[in-house]
């Protein structure tokens, strides 16, 4: 049996790596890789450290045999100021190193953390419900779509969802029966989870809630309730040791993040210690404390206060509407959009039968519940201690950030073991009945599993006007998009290409040739300002949602206002860029900077006066529910950038013909 649940759990990671073969790099991923390979070969630091050292060590650790080239140190910009951006795309796309192979191999690596998840999954369920329990927890954690989305990419989602689930497993299975083997296997969990990512925080509360259960209860044989508080505080203070130890050992105990043999930066990170230091608070006190007595490595430090600080506010969208604060309803929308219809059932089946059942119990029925309650504690007490803290987040920006909460479902969802038995043919055709939909859904996804939209929320074709960014587009693919514009737009006729794309992949290295709109992230060198006209353009639905620029949201008076000034002058703005002669006049209003500024203004405006036209126009292709492909003529060039009038009047027909 074990070994079927082995098999079956890699099946898992073969289903959700073999389905990337022919993607991008997802935005985050380039960072990570880069960062990892940088973390084990010389030792520096500085890049990407908010993202958790292990996974990215772990992920380039592939790269010990590809041995791809780095970018050379001395007189590179990007490395003397430690932008793991440039850093990264110079590393993938700059030096011949094989692109592909690398995110590959990456990814690879990340999918044996998603299958140990599944495994683990296998286990809980099997000590609560029984083997068919377990395997039914097990194949509904297979068949994820969500999990073989992003269990399969080169970062620190899935690692740390493995981490959460076996730290809260081995602390409780020391509560239950304490002994030194059991101390030291948590005590070890806990701390590769610090190093994993900073949202590990997050089991200080959940150990605190556990230890507080298990002291109300009766004190293991041989000990009294005292002498097992005791244990408790000692154990902790273990585990805060053991952490403590394994971080500094991560970070080459140095305190450092810069590696004093490498050619010296200009400043030691990206976002220098007094920009991250401003309006920090009570955090940033403790952070300044640790690193005046040097407490903790440099990097660590850093990489914390950076969670922290970008937790406060950061530009979201859900469902048309944006804000820099997120929603409430942010995570539970995101649940129930994009979990399978099946599972949801089964969820809601679950419940009501549960809740039947305690109905039944009549004044038994907070024994019963204390019963049924108290061998799931630690899955419990993650659920809702996650659940609380991702409800009063102000981070929405992913589903991804509540992936932790699902090995919990697959877990539970285990009590319908029993229900998978020839004496009771209707229970089993429904169980069975759903678990096929569940796999059918992923199925019918792949290889698109980051796109996957239930059939509440439309379907991933309407995915675009609920989520963006890493729930539906994370960049992954732009080779589609190359292989679409080579099979619809080649030959001396081809029309120009203008693209907006949302993610880190190299359009040159998927042999797109394109005009670059306002794209993120930016990288150098700065793309030549240039003219709206006729063409195909092609833009990523996290960009056509202008989630991230600084004209987003509702049309204003304002805005149009300010466009209208600009569009007015685009003559003199190519004319500065072509004509020395003209540039030198025109630096007599304005100087080179005000100029740059300018145009930098102007064209976020008229990108996003353009995508209110786009969003009401019905595309003309859709690349793998993530990029939308648009034929615009020169007469709707000249409507959707022109006066007023004619903009709304462009847009309210394109409603029409798009049945809106």
């Amino acid at each position: 049996m074990l070994s079927l649940a082995v098999l079956l759990a890699l099946l898992h990671a073969v289903l959700g790596v073999t389905a990337t073969v022919g993607t991008t790099v997802t935005h985050d991923e380039i960072a990570h890789l880069a960062a990892g390979r940088v973390y084990n070969t010389l030792g520096d630091f500085r890049m990407q450290p908010e993202n958790g050292n292990l996974p990215q060590r772990w992920a380039a650790l592939s790269m010990a045999l590809l041995q791809p080239r780095l970018p050379p140190l001395a007189g590179n910009d990007a490395w003397h100021r430690g932008d793991i951006w440039v850093f990264g795309h110079q590393f993938f796309y700059e030096l011949g190193n094989d692109t592909d192979l690398m995110i590959f191999a990456g990814r690879a690596m990340i999918s044996l953390f998603s299958a140990g998840t599944g495994l683990l999954i296998f286990f809980w369920s099997r000590r609560l419900f029984g083997t068919r329990g377990a395997f039914l927890s097990l194949g509904l954690f297979v068949f994820c779509p969500n999990f073989l989305a992003h269990g399969m990419l080169a970062t620190s989602d899935v690692t740390m969802v493995f981490f959460l689930l076996a730290a809260v497993s081995a602390w409780w299975r020391w509560l239950e029966a304490p002994s030194w083997p059991r101390a030291l296997l948590s005590a070890a969990v806990f701390a590769l989870a610090c190093v994993a990512k900073f949202s590990a925080v997050l089991l200080l509360p959940m150990f605190a809630v556990l230890a507080l259960l298990r002291l109300f209860e009766t004190a293991p044989a041989g000990a009294t309730r005292g002498r097992f508080s005791a244990w408790v505080a000692g154990a902790a203070i273990g585990h805060v040791a053991c952490a403590w130890v394994t971080i500094w050992m991560f970070y080459g105990f140095r305190y450092s993040a810069f590696a004093p043999a490498l050619p010296g930066p200009l400043q030691d990170f990206y976002r220098p210690w007094e920009w991250m230091l401003m309006d920090s608070g009570l955090t940033g006190s403790l952070v300044t404390f640790a690193r005046q007595l040097r407490l903790l490595p440099e990097a660590f430090l850093y990489g914390f206060l950076f969670v922290v600080q970008y937790s406060h506010q950061r530009a979201a969208f859900l469902n048309g509407d944006y804000s820099i604060y997120g929603w409430t309803s942010f995570f539970p929308f995101a649940f129930l959009a994009k979990t399978t219809l099946p599972l949801l059932l089964l969820l809601a089946t679950g419940l009501t039968v549960w809740l039947q059942r305690l109905a039944d119990a009549g004044a038994a029925w907070r024994e019963r519940l204390r019963a049924q309650l108290r061998p799931a504690a630690p899955l419990l007490v993650l659920f809702v201690i996650y659940w609380i803290v991702s409800l009063t987040s102000h981070l929405n920006i992913g589903h991804r950030h509540i992936l932790p909460t699902y090995p919990v479902l697959f877990i539970l969802l285990g009590g319908f073991g029993a229900w998978l038995d020839v004496k009771r043919p209707t229970a089993l055709i429904l169980v069975a009945a759903l678990g096929a939909w569940h796999a059918g859904e992923s199925l019918w996804i792949r290889p698109h599993y980051v796109a996957y939209f239930n059939e509440l929320a439309g379907g991933p074709a309407n995915g675009w006007r609920h989520l963006a960014d890493s729930s539906l587009d994370w960049g992954q693919d732009l080779p589609a998009l190359g292989r679409w514009l080579r099979a619809h737009n080649s030959g001396p006729a081809r029309a120009p290409v203008y693209l907006a794309y949302f993610g880190t992949g190299d359009p040159l290295y998927e042999g797109i040739t394109a005009t670059r709109l306002p794209s993120l992230p930016y990288l150098p060198p700065r793309a030549p300002w240039y003219r709206l006209g006729p063409g195909i353009y092609c833009v990523s639905a996290t960009m056509l949602q202008v989630v991230y620029s600084p004209v987003r949201g509702p049309w204003t008076t304002e805005q149009e206002t300010e466009y209208q000034r600009f569009h007015s002058v685009e003559d003199a703005f190519l004319a500065y860029q072509a004509d020395p002669a003209q540039r030198r006049e025109l630096e007599r209003k304005a100087n080179a900077a005000q100029w740059l500024a300018s145009w930098e203004k102007y064209d976020d405006l008229r990108f996003a006066r353009l995508c209110h036209y786009l969003r009401a126009r019905r595309p003309d292709a859709v690349i793998d529910y993530t990029i939308f492909v648009f034929r615009l003529s020169a007469e709707e060039i000249a409507a959707a950038t022109g006066p007023l009038n004619d903009w709304s009047v462009a847009i309210e027909r394109a409603r029409i013909r798009a049945g809106r």
